[in-house]
């Protein structure tokens, strides 16, 4: 390799891993400063949890037109404009008065945390080929996955040294520090074969497909599951769902391309992952402020972030397990094992009594954690292994987008869940230990739901798949939150 070449390798790799890495301690340090925020800006957690699912929300319907803007106007320039986003949104949210500018700088932060993701990988692809490109791929996903475990620690630190805000200004100054080194050494690119067109309408559809579905998990039990607001906002998503395929056949560059969606092996991986990825969200979500609730174990941030670490290490442990499982016996038991173990997780955690201590607690988050690790690689190999060669980016971008839907619809779910029982419990007379129990114990329940429904869809997406196409792929994808085209 020429010098010039290793400096490009080097520069792509190391601004993609190092932007990754911060996007992903955001993201998973958020729900852990939730309470913090809280306390300091007089905001409610009903406002808040807007901070988790509105970042999912914009990310779900950018993710795929970050990709398809950096083809057509330069990746580089894309990941630039991301990283520059994602400065501003962390300054909004660190000089926040109020509880919606922290929403309202997390929403921007969905937009730009889409674009360095999808940027990053794209200039990855295109730098390097072969074996390097998959060294490249497990680096990014090590980063990727870093990030996520680190976060809630991080951000538990951060909080008790420098206030919640720190995490915030560290962010920025650590993007801001990536836009000239990627100025400097990171190579323009483009895929001259693409139409020039932008799926705008799809966008759009997306938001609306998704948005008003989650304002009505969120606020339908205080609204009324029957009242106008809540119908209205159902009836706008299923319009939205209904012309979203009409809009598409017109489209020259299609957000999404229909035609995959007749394929039920994508379709099912793409459904599993959508439950993976929502599981370990609302999960997330939940033990954040459970932890944290002085009605129950009263925890520091830093406590609580250190006692969600265990679960996001052990994810991290798995994967390099998953490979040689896969292998030896086929992606679809792998997949379905996953699954059986969070759903028993899930229906053990929807028994929780005030009583229970963090120690009894433990065994179920990572009986989850390993069924998140054994399910998640498999899954997403599968979304790319079941379509041809050249449909496999198309396929991949179905599968990103999948992930932050999955992270949206049930984190809203489980917090529309959590807070409603717990106000219910508590208006009858039951003591705030009880009645935020019950109310864990109700939301985890319906992830169990969720994740029994992920055993028949891991049967039904490994079912057709060739075991060793499949299996070659999870070691590309077992430790990446967001997967790229690989040769076979």
């Amino acid at each position: 390799m020429s010098t010039t070449s290793a400096v490009k390798t080097g520069g792509v790799l190391g601004t993609a891993c190092v932007s990754t890495f911060i996007v992903n301690v955001n993201t998973s340090a958020v729900s852990i400063l939730l309470p913090s925020i809280s306390a300091d800006l007089g905001a409610s957690l009903a406002v808040l949890q807007w901070a988790v699912t509105g970042y999912m929300l914009v990310g779900a319907a950018t993710i795929v037109t970050s990709g398809a803007l950096g083809d057509v106007f330069g990746r580089r320039r894309v990941f630039v404009l991301g990283l520059g986003l994602f400065v501003v949104s962390c300054v909004l949210i660190a000089l926040a008065p109020g509880g919606w500018m922290v929403v309202v700088g997390r929403v921007v932060q969905g937009a730009a945390g889409a674009a360095i993701l999808a940027a990053g990988l794209s200039l990855l692809s295109v730098v390097t080929e072969g074996p390097a490109q998959m060294r490249s791929v497990a680096y990014w996903g090590a980063a990727a996955a870093a990030g996520a475990a680190a976060g809630p620690v991080l951000g538990g630190v951060l909080n008790e040294a420098a206030g919640w805000q720190g995490l915030f200004w560290i962010a920025a100054a650590v993007a801001a520090a990536c836009v000239p080194w990627a100025v400097r050494t990171v190579p323009e690119s483009r895929d001259p074969d693409r139409p020039r067109s932008i799926d705008v309408p799809g966008t759009l559809l997306v938001a609306c497909v998704l948005a008003p579905f989650v304002f009505a998990m969120t606020k339908g039990s205080d609204w009324g599951w029957w009242s106008v607001p809540t119908v209205v906002c159902l009836a706008v998503t299923a319009l939205a769902a209904i012309a979203f395929p009409v809009v598409e056949r017109r489209m020259a560059a299609p957000l999404v391309d229909l035609r995959l969606l007749r394929n039920p092996v994508l379709v099912g991986a793409t459904l599993a992952i959508l439950i993976g990825a929502g599981a370990i969200a609302g999960l997330s979500f939940l033990i954040s402020l459970y932890f944290q609730d002085p009605a129950t174990f009263g925890m520091s941030s830093l406590l609580a972030g250190l006692a969600c670490l265990p679960v996001a290490a052990l994810v991290v442990a798995v994967a390099p397990a998953v490979t040689p499982l896969a292998h030896k016996f086929g992606p679809r038991p792998v997949i379905v094992a996953g699954f059986v173990l969070m759903t028993a997780g899930f229906a053990v955690l929807a028994v929780i009594r005030a009583s229970w201590s963090y120690w009894a607690i433990l065994p179920s988050l990572l009986g989850i954690a390993v069924g998140l690790g054994l399910s998640n690689g498999p899954a997403s190999a599968l979304s790319t292994s079941a379509v041809r060669d050249e449909d496999v980016g198309a396929a991949s971008g179905v599968s990103n987008m999948a992930r932050y839907v999955g992270g949206a619809v049930l984190t809203a779910v489980v917090a529309g869940i959590y807070s409603s029982v717990t106000a219910t419990r508590t208006a009858t007379g039951g003591a705030p230990a009880d009645a935020l129990a019950t109310g864990f114990g109700r939301a985890s329940l319906a992830l169990a739901i969720f994740s029994a429904a992920g055993v028949l869809l891991g049967m039904l997406a490994a079912r057709r798949t060739h075991r060793g196409v499949a299996a070659e792929r999870v070691s590309a994808t077992a430790a990446v939150a967001h997967t790229v085209p690989v040769p076979r």
